[in-house]
């Protein structure tokens, strides 16, 4: 029986100044590939600029574990970082509601109008077009999700984590609107540790059990 189609899988690990290892899923095809450079060091917990895409193998190795395609090359590295950059300014300035850069604007339609990573399915006899697609068809799939992001079609809404010392910016999927934190790993942990330590320093309630 033919199955749907999934989305790509998204989230990454982060890794804090001591070591300390957290996952972040911004829900978010687009966001994903935003925090793959330095817009995660706004979001707090970062020694300065995070750069994960710092060669064609290393585009290559991201792509593959969300839209598979042939080895990327200097060219694509050069087009994902342009693309990367566009999208992350794009994200601020939703989340804060500014208005946004018409450059960066038209830089995202642009690698959106290429030809993007065409729907296949299974089971067939002959082989239709490319065996693989192109890092360059990844990226205008990455820019056609960034458009629906942006533009509203995606269901949710970009957000901010609630932590006072933390930037990082994700979209809220849950029906009510009611996700906070950008991981529950770090920043709802630490909610919560603070939230208990605060209980301990108050004391039992007057006329309360003695804990």
């Amino acid at each position: 029986m033919h199955q749907p189609p999934t989305e790509p899988a998204t989230g990454q690990w982060f890794t804090w100044p001591e070591g300390t290892r957290w996952w972040f899923d911004p829900s978010s095809l687009a966001l994903d590939f935003a925090y793959t450079g330095p817009l995660a060091a706004l979001g707090g917990g970062h020694d300065g600029p995070r750069e994960t895409l710092r060669s064609p193998a290393d585009l290559t190795a991201w792509l593959s574990e969300r839209l598979p395609a042939s080895e990327a090359t200097e060219r694509d590295l050069a087009d994902a970082l342009r693309l990367r950059g566009s999208i992350g300014r794009l994200a601020l300035a939703a989340e804060s509601r500014d208005e946004p850069s018409a450059g960066d604007i038209d830089l995202l339609n642009l690698y959106a109008a290429t030809p993007d990573m065409p729907p296949r399915l299974a089971g067939g006899s002959l082989q239709a077009g490319r065996t693989a697609a192109r890092a360059s068809q990844a990226l205008s799939t990455l820019a056609r999700d960034a458009v629906a992001l942006f533009s509203g079609e995606t269901p949710g809404h970009i957000r901010r984590c609630d932590a006072d010392d933390c930037g990082l910016i994700y979209l809220d999927t849950a029906r009510a609107g009611t996700r906070r934190w950008c991981s529950m790993q770090r920043c709802g942990n630490r909610n919560k540790v603070r939230a208990h330590r605060a209980r301990a320093a108050r004391g039992p309630v007057a006329g309360g059990p003695a804990l």
